[in-house]
């Protein structure tokens, strides 16, 4: 069944970042969100605004909608988390973003995770047993915490689905749509 523009009315995606993530790798899943209906609200520790890196530059800065110090994970129906270096390194010994995120994972709602972005997903309990994939630099750390990584675009398992780099977008947000699709519907009825 194709997708319609509206296959995500209502849900409400949170996208957790810090300053210094991949900007693409937020733009792109955000409207692909956005497009298939969904409202899509940055979360994150930084007050204000939270920039995005174009690979080691800075890029632009946008508007954080929800304060992670605010943040309820029951406000929200899926998890997007973006890569970059710097943004999961710093969110992964953030307290508080650590707990968002095991919310999710315990609540078996749906995560998209791109590139280092699972890093954060480790710290949060959210690997063991899970197939995924990644940036090929954090391969042995997923391994280490008890994922089965494999060298693909894209990766999904059950509500979980994850990508290696910008340049699997174009798979990442159409299995991460299908993937939320598939969790709004079940909710909804």
């Amino acid at each position: 069944m194709p997708i319609t523009s509206s296959s995500l009315d209502g849900m409400k995606v949170a996208i957790l970042v810090s300053d210094g993530f991949e900007q693409v790798e937020m733009t792109e899943p955000r409207k692909a969100l956005d497009h298939a209906g969904a409202q899509t609200l940055i979360v994150s520790p930084v007050e204000g605004r939270v920039r995005g890196w174009n690979h080691h530059d800075p890029a632009d800065s946008f508007e954080v909608d929800v304060p992670l110090q605010g943040a309820k994970p029951e406000d929200f129906d899926a998890l997007l988390l973006p890569g970059g270096v710097v943004n999961p390194d710093t969110l992964r010994i953030d307290e508080k973003a650590v707990a968002f995120v095991r919310a999710f994972v315990e609540a078996g709602k749906p995560i998209a995770a791109i590139c280092h972005g699972p890093w954060t997903l480790i710290d949060a309990g959210g690997v063991k047993g899970r197939k995924m994939t990644s940036w090929p630099s954090l391969q042995a750390d997923l391994k280490n915490a008890g994922a089965s990584w494999s060298d693909k675009e894209v990766v999904v398992d059950q509500s979980l689905v994850t990508s290696r780099k910008p340049d699997d977008l174009p798979a990442f947000n159409r299995e991460m749509t299908k993937a939320f699709e598939i969790a709004h519907e079940a909710s909804i009825h």
